[in-house]
């Protein structure tokens, strides 16, 4: 039996073209899912056709978008996935756990999984940016996945990621792409919506998501993001997708109405993922802080410029992706 742990947004939508082909070869699989992210998730599964996890643990009721909450999800997990191991994995020890990047529901489902026996595959493992702050907390929990001997199948994106892993133990395979390439397929296939009902202007625009931790948790990297976007609008209309966790750092920071104020920046709610890919192709470029959106931007030939010091993905540098290292020379 194959287990997929999950538990956010991105985590699901890289995940789910595994799901889909196990459903066509008519394979066996539970869908377990770790509810880091609540909302958009349940129309996400309905767009992929995918069906309902078999088991929640760790809802909350809305995504877990602040740092003060998120230890209190992280125990809530654990002590539902201990307390309920064998309605969790009913078949004991037989067969595979499949957990995803670098997010902490891959930690904590493969500890689970380690917990009751499992073998456990990662997913886009061998990713490394060399910076345990760049992104934080991302490269430590790809790091302590390995070197704590939680992983047993390494499924690597390229031949970089794959030596990246060499010296810890278990298999190790090369995909040559990662699944988020099945994902955009998928997306660019199943979204209809037009430029109306997306809320977007008709005319060029640039795309702009904000969402990690180490940008949205410090109020003068926000700042320094907020000057680039209003700077930016000048010369192009921007369409600025709020993540839950950035809106509420907007709030916080006393931001949110300098950007409401300006006229060609396009304040939207996260959109579902279909609509969102739609959104990305039809942009002139794209900002943001996110490594899926720099592989996306990289799989669609986008521009795309990264705001991040470093990054753990080699896809699109050198070519249409720049680091921005918040240079100004560089970002202008």
């Amino acid at each position: 039996m194959i287990h997929f742990i999950l538990g956010t947004r991105a985590q699901l939508i890289k995940t789910a073209p595994l799901m889909v082909e196990c459903r066509k070869r008519m394979l066996p699989y539970r869908f377990i899912y770790l509810a880091q992210h609540k909302a958009t998730i349940y129309e996400m599964l309905k767009a992929f056709g995918i069906r309902k996890p078999h088991i929640v643990l760790g809802d909350c009721g809305t995504d877990i978008s602040k740092s003060s909450t998120l230890l209190g999800w992280m125990v809530r997990v654990l002590y539902q996935g201990l307390k309920h191991s064998r309605k969790l994995f009913p078949d004991g020890s037989d067969g595979i756990a499949v957990v995803h990047g670098d997010a902490l529901p891959a930690l904590l489902g493969a500890i689970l999984a380690r917990i009751a026996g499992l073998k456990v595959a990662h997913v886009e493992a061998g990713l490394r940016s060399f910076n345990y702050l760049h992104p934080f907390p991302e490269e430590l929990i790809r790091v302590m996945l390995w070197k704590m001997g939680l992983v047993d199948i390494y499924f690597c994106p390229n031949e970089w990621a794959l030596g990246n892993v060499k010296e810890y133990r278990g298999e190790k395979h090369n995909t040559l792409h990662n699944t988020l390439l099945d994902s955009l397929r998928l997306a660019l296939n199943g979204s209809g919506s037009t430029v109306q009902e997306l809320g977007i202007p008709e005319e060029k625009y640039a795309l702009v998501s904000i969402h990690r931790f180490e940008t949205i948790s410090r109020q003068d990297k926000m700042e320094e993001v907020i000057d680039i976007i209003v700077r930016m609008s000048k010369r192009i209309s921007v369409v600025f997708v709020l993540h839950p966790p950035t809106k509420v750092a907007l709030e916080s920071h006393g931001f949110l109405d300098r950007l409401s104020s300006e006229p060609r920046i396009h304040l939207r709610p996260r959109y579902k993922y279909h609509d969102f890919v739609n959104i990305l192709y039809r942009s002139e470029f794209v900002v943001t802080d996110g490594g899926s959106n720099q592989e996306e931007c990289y799989y669609l030939g986008h521009p795309c410029l990264l705001l991040r010091h470093a990054t753990e993905r080699i896809e699109g540098l050198g070519k249409n992706v720049i680091i921005s290292k918040f240079d100004p020379v560089i970002i202008n």
